[in-house]
């Protein structure tokens, strides 16, 4: 069988997607020595590509040659069927993983979507890439051969949303990996302390700060704690500036927490285990999450997890962490209290928490995403 991937998010998108990427296709061609994988990828202009399987004698690495910006109008603007075959040779498959479906010429197809927040909070999307997902996603859905979905409740929500076809669709949980653990050497921890200035207990939020993440009211929920019990924790917020962030400065405004409130910025992943590790407890109020990848990586690094009760988080923390309901500031505030101030509740969710997490490996995901690929083998 011979395999194309699209892993132009590997390239180009440092969290999210394109951590998803770079993890499940690293994976699967260290499981899948048999077959052949054609790796196809714009890159950003006036960068050299350098190679990214070295050493995978399976793998042929074809750049494109073309910005992401350019692909996306000719596939998704004028819609330019391009010749994919000359680029990577014939193949049985295509696989993109990251929503959308190009109008490819021949080959079966597989497109992965993550979640459908853009349709079920369109208040919380980008206008312009909310206007982009409702045009492309859909059609997507209808024209692939096989459609992945992060979580059961992402899988519900194609057929009930898009009309998928529910003989199309397959779950194929993301993962952690195994650099997400517990870390005894305290040098490496105090290293990263000094490396951004941790030098107090925090509560931790890790994510790209954009509104479905909630973090406004989980703002206002630490501010309540500290009115109420006087820690002397500070919220720690990890992650890149996404897109309409500016109620969370203005919550910090509000609630005159600013001298608690920490912004580290885009957090580099071999920085994430241990600020995990130093955190106290994992909070991730989200609204809507296709899996909730951070949640699951912290109980991996056995820090205890308050999160949402809402979309596929129950999936992800299952009773290895707190759930509350997003909305409902007091309740956030109460789960981080109950945390902080009992230590027999903490030292329980953080073992439930390292169980839970050991349940999602990349080599799992990896083999399920092979038993759909072998469907299409010629």
């Amino acid at each position: 069988m011979r395999v194309a991937i699209d892993y132009t998010p590997g390239i180009n998108q440092r969290a999210g997607i394109g951590r998803y990427t770079r993890e499940l296709f690293r994976e699967l061609i260290r499981l899948d020595q048999q077959d052949e994988f054609v790796v196809f990828y714009s890159h950003p202009r006036g960068q050299q590509p350098e190679q990214i399987f070295k050493g995978a004698k399976n793998v042929a690495e074809r750049p494109l040659g073309i910005s992401d910006r350019w692909l996306t109008i000719l596939w998704h603007r004028l819609h330019v069927p391009l010749p994919f075959d000359l680029v990577t040779g014939p193949v049985d498959l295509y696989h993109f993983p990251n929503f959308v479906l190009p109008p490819v010429r021949r080959g079966h197809t597989i497109v992965t979507v993550h979640d459908l927040s853009f349709l079920l909070h369109p208040e919380c999307a980008d206008e312009g890439l909310r206007n982009y997902l409702e045009r492309t996603v859909p059609r997507a859905v209808r024209r692939a051969d096989f459609v992945v979905a992060d979580s059961a409740n992402t899988q519900n929500d194609l057929i009930v949303l898009l009309d998928a076809d529910p003989a199309r669709v397959e779950v194929v949980y993301p993962a952690v990996d195994e650099r997400f653990r517990q870390i005894e050497d305290q040098g490496a921890l105090g290293a990263l302390r000094d490396k951004y200035n941790l030098h107090f207990p925090f509560i931790l939020n890790q994510n790209v700060i954009e509104p479905r993440k909630n973090i406004p009211r989980l703002i206002e929920a630490f501010a309540r704690l500290k009115r109420d019990l006087g820690i002397a924790h500070r919220l720690v917020m990890g992650g890149a500036l996404g897109w309409m962030y500016e109620s969370v400065f203005q919550a910090v405004e509000d609630h005159e927490v600013a001298d608690s409130v920490v912004f580290l910025g885009y957090v580099p992943d071999e920085d994430l285990p241990p600020l995990y590790n130093l955190a106290d407890l994992f909070v991730y109020p989200s609204l809507y999450e296709g899996f909730g990848i951070p949640a699951v990586e912290a109980m991996a690094c056995g820090t205890p997890v308050v999160t949402s009760n809402t979309s596929s988080l129950p999936e992800a923390v299952g009773d290895a962490g707190l759930m509350v309901r997003p909305t409902d500031v007091e309740a956030i505030a109460e789960a981080m209290a109950q945390v902080l101030t009992n230590p027999g509740l903490r030292t329980d969710l953080s073992r439930r928490g390292l169980e839970r997490a050991r349940l999602f490996t990349w080599r799992a995901s990896a083999e399920k995403v092979l038993s759909i690929y072998r469907r299409f083998a010629r």
